[in-house]
Parts: C-alpha cells; sequence; structure tokens
C-alpha cells in the first residue's frame, strides 16, 4: 500500500457521511480556535501591559514606606529624604526625585464631578516622569512659593468636566469644594494595568500640604519618585537609596523600613501573571480539544462496528493488520487536521473580533496571535486524532476475517 492510498480511501469514506464528519470534527475546531484565540488575548495583554511599563520609564524607581512583615513601625518618607537623595554626592548614580503627596478628591465643574487621584509634586515631576504639558504651563517656582492654587489637568478629567480634551486653560475648576485655575493639560499618557495616568489632576506640593492632602508630619510624602542616570545604573542607584535611608532612619540591612521597585520588577511581576493567566486560559480552551478527542473516538468507534463486514472481505483478500490500523487511524488524523485548520480560521476570526472591540471601546488591546501558537495548536489536534483513533483502529485491525465476514 503506498502512502496516498489510505489518504484516499480516509477521504472517500469521509465524504460518504458529511454530516457526521463535519459534526465530529465540531469540537476540534471550537477546541483549536479557543486555544489560538485565548492564547492571542493572553499574549496581547502582556504586550500592553509591558508596554505602558516601559512607557513610564526603564530608568525610573519608585521607593514606598514599608518594608518586610517584620519591620513594624515603619517610618514615614519625607521631603528631607528626597532631598537626602538628591544629593549628587551621596547617589552619584540618581538623575532626579520627584517627592509625591497623593490622595483622592472630588473634582467639580458646573453641573459636572468626578471623583480621581489629586497628586502633589514638586518642579522634577514632569522631568523624573517624562511626561509634560500639551497646552498651558506646569507649576512653577512661584506656584510652590505661594502655594497657588493652580491645577494641571490630566486629559480624562478634561474629557469628564468639559467634554473636551483641549481649550481647558484659564478654566475655573473646585477641587473638595475649593477654587483652582487651570494652567495646564498633560499628554495623554492612556490606562495600564495599574491606573489611569490621565485620570488625575497635580497641584503644588506646598497648596497640597497646606489645603488639600494634610498628613500627621508637615514634610511627609506618600511616594518618591526616582530616575537613574541610566537603565544600567539602575541597581546601583537602588543600593545607594537603601543606604542613604538606612542611615536616614538608623535602621539595619536587613530590616528596611522601605521598598523600592524598579520597573523591571514591575515588568517581571506583570510577566508572571499574564502567564499565569495565558495558561490558564490555554488550559481551559484545552478541555474543548479533549471532548473533541472523545467525539472522534466515539465516531470512529461505530464506524469499525458499522463496517466490520467490509473489514473482514478486505482481510480475507489478503489486507494485513498494518493496512487495516492505517486506513482508520488516517481517518481519524484527516479529521482532527481539517478541524485544526477550520479552528485556525475560527480563533483568527475571534481575536480579530475581540480586538475590533476593544479598539471600538478605547480598551488598549491588541491580540497577538504567534506562528508558535497556531503550530502547537495544529499538532495538538493531529496528536489527538492520532491518540483518540488508536483504539478504534486497533480493535479494527484486531478483527478476525471469519467472524467479521459473518456479520449482518
Amino acid at each position: 500500500m503506498n502512502i496516498a492510498q489510505p489518504i484516499f480511501e480516509a477521504l472517500d469514506s469521509l465524504a460518504s457521511n458529511k454530516l457526521r464528519s463535519g459534526l465530529t470534527i465540531l469540537g476540534i475546531v471550537i477546541g483549536v480556535g479557543a486555544v489560538i484565540a485565548m492564547l492571542a488575548l493572553g499574549r496581547g495583554a502582556e504586550a500592553e501591559i509591558t508596554g505602558s511599563i516601559e512607557e513610564i520609564g526603564t530608568n525610573l524607581m519608585f521607593v514606598f514606606r514599608g518594608g518586610g512583615e517584620d519591620v513594624r513601625n515603619p517610618k514615614p518618607l519625607t521631603l528631607g529624604d528626597a532631598e537626602a537623595i538628591a544629593d549628587p554626592f551621596a547617589a552619584p548614580s540618581v538623575l532626579g526625585v520627584a517627592p509625591i503627596l497623593q490622595g483622592s478628591g472630588e473634582v467639580t465643574f458646573g453641573g459636572e464631578s468626578t471623583i480621581t487621584t489629586v497628586a502633589g509634586v514638586t518642579l522634577d515631576y514632569p522631568t523624573v516622569r517624562n511626561w509634560y504639558v500639551t497646552e498651558g504651563e506646569f507649576i512653577n517656582e512661584a506656584h510652590m512659593l505661594g502655594r497657588a492654587s493652580v491645577v494641571v489637568l490630566g486629559v480624562q478629567v478634561g474629557e469628564d468636566l468639559f467634554g473636551r480634551k483641549s481649550g481647558l486653560v484659564g478654566e475655573t475648576v473646585r477641587i473638595e469644594g475649593q477654587p483652582f485655575r487651570v494652567i495646564g493639560v498633560m499628554k495623554e499618557k492612556g490606562g495600564n494595568a495599574f491606573q489611569n495616568e490621565d485620570d488625575r489632576v497635580i497641584v503644588p506640593m506646598t497648596t497640597a500640604q497646606s489645603r488639600l492632602l494634610r498628613r500627621s508630619t508637615r514634610d511627609r510624602v506618600d511616594l518618591i519618585l526616582v530616575s537613574a542616570i541610566s537603565p544600567d545604573a539602575v541597581l546601583q542607584a537602588g543600593e545607594e537609596i537603601s543606604q542613604i535611608l538606612r542611615t536616614r532612619h538608623r535602621t539595619a540591612i536587613g530590616e528596611d523600613d522601605f521598598t523600592i521597585f524598579n520597573q523591571q520588577d514591575f515588568l517581571e511581576t506583570a510577566a508572571a501573571i499574564t502567564n499565569v493567566l495565558t495558561i490558564f486560559l490555554g488550559g481551559v480552551a484545552g478541555i474543548s480539544l479533549l471532548v473533541g478527542g472523545i467525539g472522534i473516538m466515539n465516531i470512529m468507534l461505530v464506524s469499525v462496528i458499522e463496517r466490520t463486514k467490509e473489514i473482514g472481505l478486505r482481510k480475507a483478500m489478503g489486507a494485513r493488520k498494518r493496512d487495516i490500523l492505517i486506513q482508520f487511524l488516517t481517518e481519524s488524523s484527516l479529521l482532527s487536521l481539517f478541524g485544526g485548520m477550520i479552528g485556525i480560521l475560527l480563533g483568527w476570526g475571534i481575536a480579530a473580533g475581540v480586538g475590533w472591540i476593544a479598539a471600538a471601546s478605547d480598551t488598549p488591546l491588541t491580540p497577538v496571535i504567534g506562528l508558535d501558537s497556531v503550530l502547537l495548536a495544529t499538532l495538538f489536534s493531529a496528536a489527538v486524532g492520532l491518540f483518540f483513533g488508536l483504539y478504534p483502529a486497533n480493535r479494527a485491525a484486531n478483527l478476525e476475517p471469519v467472524e467479521a465476514l459473518r456479520y449482518a
């Protein structure tokens, strides 16, 4: 028997039962389509999250209050800590420092209102964050010294309050009932997995301390942003910051009452989360392939029973056990391969549809279909066909010719 003969015979057998063959491969189609779509969505989410983190800057670090679980009563971060970190002699690997005082507050204009993040910042904030205004100006030294009632809006807040993202300079909004003049609008950054950067208002640090975000001590801050001189200097800058804070807070090594995160930490955490999510979604979708494989085995068993007399006749005419085995394995493999190919198109369509819906709803998600996921789904579907077709094929091959010929 040549290679082509079992394929032609299998195609002829499947074509004679088109409806049954179509229903059999439906499980494989759904399984392969679901696997490809889920992997595409998982990879798209991972790409969006990592892209958003990288846009913030690979040399950016975040210094928070609080250390390990064993550290009790951690000292708060202060403006003094920020000034010490900014000292080029103590921390030569540090380029810029931006302490932040932040909380939530209600911002209103006319009859519109929104609850958003209120951030009190210093003059170095836009440089450290690499985030600048597209309209108006940012907070300057005069605003800081005078505790001015000025505010820079994120574009989302402008959209919520005014219904537009530009032409907002000179307007007056109220933050927690207090009037603030709009002096600028920040460049649109978009949302990410952690927060919407555009959904915030920025005021001078001195104004936030005295009027909006009071803390237990005058110079206390909630977060310190630090930019290193280069991405390669991040680890060295982290060591310098740690040494400065240990000295100021009088803590021993291993008992730090602060935590330093850099972008690599966030990238690794995000990648770990999205990988778990992708594997979970792929595993759930893979159950459909298992169900499809059971369907193939069921139909092939029925086919063996229906074709018992045919099998006996072929054996009586000299067909070997191997020929029968190959014949039925070819049929089951073709069923799974056809289902796999249609499933690839289905998965691509689902991913494209989800991407279109996400784009229409301004959700930052672009599904990514990789060649490896297509090959994996195709090979897995073929393996399913072989595995679940093996028992029916073996059963057919082991039929005794005399008994098969007597089958009515």
